[in-house]
C-alpha cells in the first residue's frame, strides 16, 4: 500500500526542455514507486509522462489562462482524491498549491529555483513571494538559492535543500557512435568545447564567443564549439540568445567556422556521446541578480561522463561544480582568465580526473533524490 496522495502541480515538464522540466519530472517519477502521485501540467506533457503517475492537464498557453485552469482543477482534485500533500513544482504554481491546502487542511510544499525568488517585479512580490512563505515546507535547489529566500522572508524552520539529480550511472560510452558522430561533423584531431542548455542572455554564450573563444582559437586552431540547445519558444524568461545574434558575433571575430549548432538533442544516447567525446564543457554563465542561475544540472551531467567544467562562480553553480576537482570555477566577468583557464586545460587535458569527476556526480543521482524528498512530503 502507497504512503500517500501527493498532487504535483507544475508547468515545468517534458516536452518542455530545461533543467526545471527535467527535475520536476523524476520528482514524480521517484516518488510515484512509494506514493499515489497525481500530476497536473500542461496537455502536451501527458505523452511523456511519468508511467506511474495520474495525470491531468490543462492548456499550456497563454500563461493566465494556465494558472486559472489549474486553479480550478487543483480544487476539483482536492475534492475527488483527497490528496494529503500538494507539491508545487516551481515559485510559479505555489500560490495554487498553498492555497488550496490551506482551504482543505493540507500541507503544502513549494520547490524553489533561482529566479523564483529572486524576481523583483512588484505583482510576484505583491502575490507570489507571501504565499511561498506561506508554504509548509520550502525547498531550495542550491545553497545560493537557499540564501535569497531568506533575505525574501522565508522561515530557516521550513527551508531546506535538495539538490536536483542526475541520471547515474550515465549510459555506457558507446564508441562506434562517438567515431560516427565525429566523422559525420568531421570532428577528428579536433579540440571540442560543449555548450548544453537553452540559448539565454543568462547563460552567456554570445558573450563567450566574443570575449573568450576568439583567444582559444588563436591558441588552438583546431577548437570547435558545439552548441547543443536552442532558444526557448515556451519560457517565461524573455531574456533570450539566438543562433543568428551568436553566428554575427562569431562572423565579427572570424571564428564562424568554429561553431557548430545542434539544436536540442533528445536522444539521451546522442547527448550522452557527445559529452563523453567533449575536452570541456563551457558554461559561461553571467552574473544578473535578479535572474540567477539556479543550479547547473549541466554541470553534473557532463561530470558523470568524467568531462569538466569551467564556467564562472555565480549563482548555484558554485555547488554543481567542485573548484579543481571536476572543473574550474572563475570570478565574475573575467573572460580574460575564463579563456586563459579553457585554454590550459586543453594544453594538459589531465588536470582534472575522469574518476573524481564521477565521483563528485553520483551524489546527485536521481534514486537519492526520492529518498530526500520522502523526508520532506
Amino acid at each position: 500500500m502507497k504512503q500517500k496522495k501527493v498532487l504535483i502541480v507544475t508547468r515545468n515538464l517534458p516536452p518542455l526542455i530545461g533543467g526545471m522540466e527535467r527535475l520536476n519530472w523524476h520528482i514524480a517519477d521517484e516518488l510515484s514507486y512509494e506514493h499515489d502521485v497525481i500530476l497536473l501540467s500542461h496537455t502536451i506533457a501527458e505523452r511523456q509522462a511519468p508511467k506511474n503517475c495520474r495525470f491531468f492537464g490543462v492548456t499550456l498557453n497563454p500563461l493566465p489562462i494556465f494558472l486559472i485552469l489549474a486553479f480550478i482543477q487543483t480544487f476539483l482534485i482536492c475534492l475527488r482524491y483527497k490528496p494529503d500533500v500538494l507539491f508545487a513544482g516551481s515559485g510559479l504554481t505555489a500560490p495554487i498549491v498553498v492555497f488550496w491546502a490551506k482551504i482543505f487542511r493540507k500541507k503544502s510544499v513549494v520547490y524553489i529555483h533561482g529566479l523564483d525568488i529572486a524576481n523583483n517585479h512588484w505583482i510576484y512580490n505583491l502575490i507570489w513571494v507571501p504565499m511561498i512563505c506561506s508554504a509548509s515546507k520550502v525547498i531550495a535547489n542550491s545553497t545560493p538559492t537557499h540564501a535569497i529566500c531568506l533575505k525574501k522572508g522565508i522561515s530557516q524552520e521550513k527551508l531546506t535543500i535538495i539538490y536536483p539529480g542526475v541520471t547515474y550511472p550515465p549510459l555506457s560510452r558507446n564508441e562506434n557512435q562517438i567515431q560516427s558522430i565525429k566523422a559525420k561533423h568531421q570532428l577528428n584531431d579536433k579540440k571540442i568545447l560543449i555548450s548544453v542548455g537553452r540559448l539565454t542572455q543568462r547563460k552567456g554564450l554570445n558573450e563567450f564567443v566574443d570575449s573568450a573563444l576568439p583567444e582559444i582559437v588563436a591558441k588552438h586552431p583546431n577548437t570547435i564549439l558545439v552548441v547543443i540547445g536552442d532558444t526557448p519558444s515556451q519560457s517565461l524568461n524573455k531574456n533570450l540568445q539566438s543562433k543568428e545574434l551568436i553566428l554575427e558575433t562569431a562572423h565579427q571575430h572570424g571564428i564562424s567556422d568554429h561553431i557548430l549548432f545542434l539544436g536540442n538533442i533528445s536522444d539521451d544516447a546522442v547527448l550522452s556521446s557527445w559529452y563523453y567525446l567533449a575536452d570541456i564543457h563551457v558554461f559561461p554563465v553571467k552574473h544578473i541578480p535578479d535572474d540567477p542561475e539556479g543550479f547547473g544540472m549541466v554541470a553534473i551531467e557532463a561530470a558523470a561522463h568524467g568531462t569538466p567544467t569551467i564556467s564562472f562562480a555565480t549563482g548555484g553553480i558554485v555547488d554543481a561544480i567542485k573548484d579543481q576537482v571536476t572543473g574550474k570555477l572563475i570570478p565574475i566577468d573575467q573572460y580574460d582568465l575564463l579563456s586563459q583557464t579553457i585554454i590550459s586545460n586543453l594544453n594538459f587535458p589531465q588536470k582534472f580526473k575522469k574518476e573524481a569527476c564521477e565521483s563528485f556526480s553520483k551524489q546527485f543521482s536521481w534514486s537519492n533524490l526520492k529518498f530526500k524528498f520522502d523526508l520532506h512530503i
